[in-house]
């Protein structure tokens, strides 16, 4: 299963967009990465340069590379209705960003390590592929193991939490209710950028 092993805050910084819920402990968000990074100037950038950095944060921002990234885009580009909806309908369906949304975890990086250590239930059986598409009226349930987890544990405890309206949840355990809509994604994302730089 392959992943991205190296620095977050670079990729972070070079979106201009905090992509793995650090917080406070991201630094220099605003310096571009490198070693000339705090004397370079954001030039205007031409309309592909722009579609291109969309692609990266998006693709970022969930924790995909790029070969799988494509192949969600093509899968959005060969069906009908809205292409951007689509394309992000399917990344939020995975196993990895739904358990994130479900509160189960802090950041999507965590919610992957969850899935992939076998920690995840999705209708009583054990589901440890991150890329795993969950479908409406599927429930996703944390092992007993998980719950003990102390981020895990502080995570269900978080009174301030509240799923997007797609999913339920109470304790630990979630489900899927509706497919996600475009209003349920809170993140700075211009999908019709993505499909652009994909369509050409």
């Amino acid at each position: 299963m392959a992943r991205y092993t190296g620095s977050k805050d670079k990729l972070s910084r070079a979106e201009g967009y905090d992509l793995f819920g650090k917080g406070s402990k991201l630094t220099r968000l605003n310096v571009p990465p490198g070693q000339h990074g705090n004397k370079r100037t954001r030039r205007s950038t031409s309309e592909y340069a722009k579609q291109l950095r969309e692609k990266q944060k998006v693709k970022r921002l969930y924790g995909i590379l790029e070969r799988q990234f494509s192949r969600y885009a093509a899968k959005a580009l060969s069906t009908k209705g809205n292409t951007g909806e689509k394309l992000l309908s399917i990344l939020e369906k995975r196993l990895d960003n739904t358990v994130y949304r479900l509160g189960f975890t802090t950041t999507r990086t965590s919610a992957r390590q969850l899935v992939s250590h076998r920690h995840l239930l999705v209708n009583s059986k054990k589901v440890n592929i991150p890329s795993y598409q969950i479908k409406k009226g599927d429930v996703i349930s944390l092992t007993e193991k998980a719950i003990k987890i102390p981020v895990v544990s502080k995570s269900l405890t978080n009174k301030d939490y509240k799923p997007p309206k797609w999913l339920e949840r109470k304790g630990s355990v979630g489900k899927v209710v509706s497919d996600p809509g475009r209003e349920d994604i809170i993140e700075p994302i211009s999908e019709q950028d993505v499909v652009e730089y994909y369509s050409r």
